[in-house]
C-alpha cells in the first residue's frame, strides 16, 4: 500500500497548468486529493468581462466551471469556498488604503498569508472537510529542518519560475501544512507533464498572474475621491499635474505627462501622500542603497539581535542583492546594500535569502 494512501491533500486549484499537475502529482503519488477554488468576485467592482484571466473579475464565474469540469475530467472531489466578504476585506480594502498612503501594495503576498493559506482553509474546517495537507502550485520549495526544528521555505528550482517571494509571510503553523511538489521541477517539466496527464490544452495556455481583469486599478477606487495634485522635481520646482498619485508608483518613467527638459527622462522617486504630491528624478534619483523593513516574518531563524548579511529581493523580478541587514527590533531592520538598487518601492515585500533559504519575508515602510 502507498505510504499516503491514507492521507488527504487539500489543493488549491485555479484551473492552471500548475495547480492541476499539483493534484494529479499528488494522487500519483496516493494521496486522496479533494481540490478547493476560492470564489471572491462580487461584482462590487466595476470590471467588464473581457475574457481575459485574473485573481479577481467577472471572469471567474467561467474560471470555476472549467475548474468543476477538470476535476470531473481527472476524477477527484472539488468544492468552492465563498469567500468574497473576506476577500474584500483583507486584500481589495489593504490595497486600496496602501495606494492612498502613497505606497504601492503586493496584493499576492497579503492574499496567500490572509486567504490561501488563512481563511480557505479555515473555511474549509468550518464546512467539515478533514484534510492532512494543503498544497499549491506555487514553484517553492518547503520541508523540515531537525537541526533548526523549523520549517524552511526554499527558492523553487527553476530560476525563472521562483514564487518564494509571495509566500514569505507565511507562519511556521502555515509552512506546516504545506506541500508545493512543483519547486523541484522546471515549468517545462510541468508542461510536458501536464500532456501526459491528458491536459494538452493547459500546457498551450497562456500564463496569467494579475491580479484583477484589468491594466488600470482605477476601477478598484470608483465612487472614491482622488485629486488631482502637483508634481514636483527633488528641488520643490512644480513640473505639471498628476491625476491621482493611485495611479503612480516608485520607479514609474512613462505617463508622467512632464517633459524631460534636458532630454534625460524623469522617474518618480517619491509620492508624498500628505501634500498629494508626486515626486520625479532623475535616473540617478531613484537609485538608493538603504531601506527599512517592517512586519517581518522570520522563516528560517528566530528574530536576531546582531547585524548579519544576506541577498535581499525587493520586488518579484529583482535579483536578490548582498546586503548588511541590522535589527531594530523583532520585527523591523535596516538594510543596506552593497550597490545602490533601483526603485525601491514603500509598499513592496522585502524577501531576505541565505543562499537558497528564506531567512525572513516583511515590507518596505
Amino acid at each position: 500500500m502507498n505510504a499516503h494512501t491514507q492521507q488527504t491533500v487539500l489543493v488549491g486549484m485555479s484551473g492552471g497548468v500548475d495547480s492541476t499537475v499539483t493534484a494529479c502529482l499528488l494522487r500519483a503519488q496516493g494521496y486522496q486529493v479533494i481540490g478547493v477554488t476560492m470564489q471572491v468576485w462580487d461584482g462590487s467592482v466595476p470590471l467588464p468581462d473581457t475574457g481575459r484571466s485574473g485573481c479577481f473579475g467577472p471572469g471567474e464565474v467561467r474560471e470555476l466551471e472549467e475548474i468543476r469540469a477538470l476535476a470531473r475530467q481527472l476524477g477527484f472531489e472539488h468544492v468552492t469556498l465563498n469567500l468574497a466578504k473576506q476577500y474584500a476585506r483583507s486584500v481589495l480594502d489593504y490595497f486600496r488604503a496602501e495606494y492612498l498612503r502613497g505606497k504601492t501594495p503586493n496584493p499576492c503576498v497579503i492574499c496567500n498569508h490572509t486567504m490561501k493559506f488563512g481563511a480557505l482553509l479555515e473555511a474549509a474546517r468550518a464546512q467539515g472537510i478533514a484534510f492532512d495537507y494543503f498544497a499549491t502550485g506555487h514553484y517553492a520549495r518547503i520541508g523540515f529542518d531537525a537541526g533548526r526544528g523549523r520549517y524552511l521555505l526554499r527558492r523553487g528550482i527553476d530560476p525563472t519560475k521562483d514564487q518564494s517571494y509571495f509566500l514569505s509571510q507565511l507562519t511556521q503553523e502555515q509552512l506546516r501544512l504545506v506541500l508545493c511538489p512543483l519547486g523541484e521541477l522546471t515549468k517545462t517539466a510541468v508542461k510536458a507533464m501536464a500532456i501526459e496527464f491528458g491536459l494538452p490544452q493547459l500546457a498551450a495556455r497562456p500564463e496569467s498572474q494579475d491580479f484583477i481583469e484589468s491594466d488600470d486599478y482605477a476601477a478598484l477606487f470608483a465612487g472614491r475621491t482622488i485629486e488631482p495634485g502637483p508634481i514636483f522635481d527633488t528641488y520643490g520646482v512644480e513640473l505639471g499635474r498628476h491625476r491621482g498619485i493611485v495611479y503612480y508608483t516608485i520607479g514609474q518613467r512613462k505617463g508622467l505627462g512632464i517633459g524631460g527638459g534636458t532630454g534625460e527622462p524623469y522617474y518618480v522617486v517619491a509620492i508624498d501622500a500628505c501634500r498629494n504630491a508626486v515626486i520625479v528624478g532623475r535616473h540617478a534619483e531613484v537609485m538608493t542603497c538603504a531601506l527599512e523593513a517592517g512586519a517581518l516574518n522570520w522563516i528560517a531563524l528566530a528574530a536576531p539581535a546582531a547585524p548579519f548579511r544576506a541577498t535581499v529581493r525587493i520586488r518579484q523580478q529583482h535579483t536578490p542583492a548582498p546586503a548588511l541587514v541590522t535589527p531594530l527590533d523583532a520585527t523591523r531592520a535596516q538594510i543596506v546594500f552593497d550597490e545602490p538598487q533601483l526603485a525601491i518601492t514603500p509598499g513592496q515585500a522585502v524577501v531576505l535569502y541565505d543562499d537558497a533559504v528564506v531567512l525572513a519575508g516583511g515590507f518596505i515602510t
